[in-house]
């Protein structure tokens, strides 16, 4: 099997997989909350199928179709086939999913191009184990999520000191061909629909830290003792027209508890070594994976801009000063977005063991301004849609024979657009920006590639690393000061 439809993705979530939703342990596959997610989940995999020519590549082993996410990039055009892929499954859900398989799966391949980080001190085990996981999700299309992140209760202390670090996941007994782990990790978004959990170095550790909590595996998400605890669901039952994100991509957020969860040692990849750990996140994860969010990212500000722009005309506003430099504000974010990808793809090397990654300068600045801009993006489409977004019938409504011309003659939008035009368009900018779901999306754009702040400092600590930085005194001792 290879580049599944919906319904095989479906019917692959049917296992003892333990999922919380409240106080209730919820069966995935026919609880009623989920329906919609899963819908959207299914509804990605048949995307894959109908837009083959851009998401689909030949497995080069056998043949057959498979996700061209899964690319292990050797060259530029490995670049620019993926680069299609990414376009195409975030146009999908106009940017909204921002876990959706392909973003798994480009980490996954990347370490596959990077396998010589895994075998560095001449032990080629973990290595082999990665290839052998890699042909699986290629020849299953597996849907995979990650856990990366140790949970943080006292800010003050380092992710593995104290409180935070009897809570943080790890080895706490062995078998001849296992591990047993226990603990929790932090945050599998499309955990409770997903085919696999993928641990695997979030940020690099200290010298002394345990070699117990030194891991990176796979395991299916029906693995025994695996609890995934959900949030609230954003998903609503409601038509598409009404709520076109919500009612298809609630693609839930889920805290993972491992309760002496047992791992095979045939999917332990990483196990207590610190170089190889702290190897990998630094060999190039950056500047693989940031081709993908930085590529949906665009695609969602395109999106939020055309959103905003019809809105103006909607209310014959898009030619006022004030309206027209936030358009201009919104599509000058979509353009960065667009020149830093172009940018990291032209500069794109070998990173070592002939991985072709983009240069991930360009992508490391957009990720710490990105969640400024996206957060600045809902900021604007709540401006443009003022008191509209709260005067947006339903498509029912305006079918009642009752209230329906009422709604046609006193709601419509200006400059001809029909009141079911109208309607549509602001429950869209409120679904993506204003409901449950839209404020939940602005919350991951913030966090998902850790806070900005951060990033900054990171980017200023690489900088200075680059190279020298001589500018200053160069330009005092040529004027002669």
């Amino acid at each position: 099997m290879t580049a599944r439809t919906g319904k095989e993705y479906l019917a692959g979530l049917a296992d003892e997989r333990a999922v919380w939703l409240g106080a209730e342990k919820a069966d995935v596959c026919t609880h009623p909350v989920f329906a919609g997610s899963l819908g959207g989940m299914a509804g990605y995999f048949d995307w894959q199928n109908s837009h083959a020519e851009a998401c689909l590549v030949d497995d080069p082993e056998t043949g057959k179709p498979m996700s061209a996410s899964l690319i292990v990039p050797k060259t530029g055009e490995d670049l620019r086939r993926r680069h299609a892929a990414f376009e195409s499954f975030a146009t999908y859900s106009c940017g909204m999913l921002g876990r959706t398989p392909d973003y798994v799966n480009v980490t996954l391949a990347g370490f596959m191009a990077r396998s010589d980080i895994f075998s560095a001190k001449g032990d080629a085990t973990g290595a082999e184990r990665l290839g052998r996981f890699y042909r699986e999700v290629v020849e299953n299309d597996l849907s995979l999520t990650h856990t990366i992140i140790h949970p943080v209760v006292d800010k003050s202390l380092p992710d593995l000191e104290g409180v935070n670090g009897k809570l943080a996941l790890r080895v706490v007994r062995r078998t001849k061909d296992s591990i047993i782990v226990r603990g929790a990790k932090i945050l599998a978004t499309l955990g409770p629909f997903a085919d696999e959990l993928f641990v695997y170095p979030g940020q690099p550790q200290p010298p002394n830290a345990d070699p117990a909590t030194l891991l990176s595996f796979s395991i299916p998400m029906g693995a025994k003792g695996l609890h995934t605890l959900c949030r609230d669901h954003y998903g609503v039952s409601a038509s598409v027209a009404d709520r076109p994100f919500s009612s298809r991509f609630d693609e839930q957020d889920a805290f993972m508890i491992f309760d002496d969860v047992e791992i095979p040692l045939e999917r332990v990849f990483i196990d207590g070594d610190l170089d190889v750990y702290n190897g990998l996140m630094r060999g190039g994860w950056a500047a693989n994976i940031m081709q993908q969010t930085c590529i949906r990212a665009a695609v969602k500000l395109e999106f939020a801009y055309e959103l905003c722009a019809r809105m103006a005309k909607a209310t014959n506003s898009d030619k006022r000063p004030d309206t027209a430099a936030m358009l201009g504000e919104l599509w000058g974010y979509a353009c960065l977005t667009r020149s830093g990808v172009r940018a990291a793809e032209a500069d794109a090397r070998d990173w070592g063991n002939g991985a072709f990654f983009c240069d991930d300068r360009p992508l490391r600045a957009l990720r710490a301004q990105m969640p400024g801009w996206m957060v600045r993006a809902n900021e604007i489409i709540k401006t443009i849609g003022s008191h509209n977004l709260l005067a947006t019938p339903t498509h029912d409504a305006m079918d009642h024979p009752e209230i329906g011309p009422l709604i046609q003659e006193f709601m419509p939008g200006s400059n001809g657009m029909s009141a079911r035009e109208r309607a549509s368009l602001f429950r869209t900018a409120w679904d993506f920006a204003g409901s449950a779901l839209g404020g939940r999306v602005e919350l991951y754009e913030r966090f998902y590639l850790a806070s900005a702040p951060r990033n900054m400092a990171l980017d200023h600590m690489f900088a200075q690393m680059e190279r020298p930085w001589s500018q200053v005194p160069d330009m005092l001792a040529a004027a002669g000061a």
